[in-house]
């Protein structure tokens, strides 16, 4: 008798067992949540949501001075800001964009700066002096004064010197990220003894 002989003869008499059928559980209100589930389960972070608004703001006139800053801005901070002095550290261009698109830009160029650790960044808005009638026409440049209120990540904003766009542009001063306010610490504690307080 061969193996496969042996083996058929031995399993003759096996049922298989009987199983209840699959159902497929769902929770109340989560059918939706199905690829955000994913990406969390693979380690892919979900991109932020965008809450700036796209409409209902006024436009500002053309020679506005923008001007921001949270509590807790150091004057002497601020004031190298409104002077143009920091270095730029990236630019982004809204000329010619519909407030839509102006509004995805910027949401991902601030989230984009604050994840490459940039401290200073430009935008340029414009004037918007394209109309026979001058005043309050630069519709970008009232949304854009909005929408770095809005986000958390800006620390200050200020309208740029007349090299860098005047009132067309305007210098954000963006939140230090964890890691620049690891090395400044490391920077400024380098060589000192910690006091322990004994």
């Amino acid at each position: 008798m061969s193996d496969e002989d042996l083996f058929e003869a031995e399993m003759a008499d096996v049922v298989p067992l009987k199983r209840d059928p699959r159902e497929r559980l769902q929770r109340d209100g989560d059918a939706g949540d199905a690829p955000a589930r994913r990406l969390a389960a693979v380690g892919e972070p979900l991109a932020p949501r965008n809450a700036l608004v796209d409409e209902g703001v006024e436009p500002l006139d053309a020679w506005y001075v923008l001007a921001f800053k949270r509590p807790g801005i150091q004057h002497g901070v601020y004031k190298k800001l409104r002077q143009g002095r920091y270095e730029i550290d990236a630019r982004l261009d809204l000329h010619r964009l519909t407030v839509k698109q102006a509004r995805t830009d910027v949401h991902g160029f601030i989230l984009e700066a604050m994840s490459y650790g940039l401290r200073t960044v430009l935008i340029l808005h414009g004037k918007g002096q394209r109309k026979s009638e001058q005043e309050k026409t630069a519709v970008l440049k009232g949304y854009v004064n909005r929408w770095l209120q809005d986000l958390d990540d800006v620390q200050a904003f200020h309208s740029a010197q007349p090299v860098h766009g005047g009132t067309g542009a305007v210098y954000v001063l963006l939140r230090k990220s964890v890691q620049k306010k690891r090395e400044n610490r490391e920077r400024f504690l380098k060589g000192r003894v910690p006091y322990d307080g004994t």
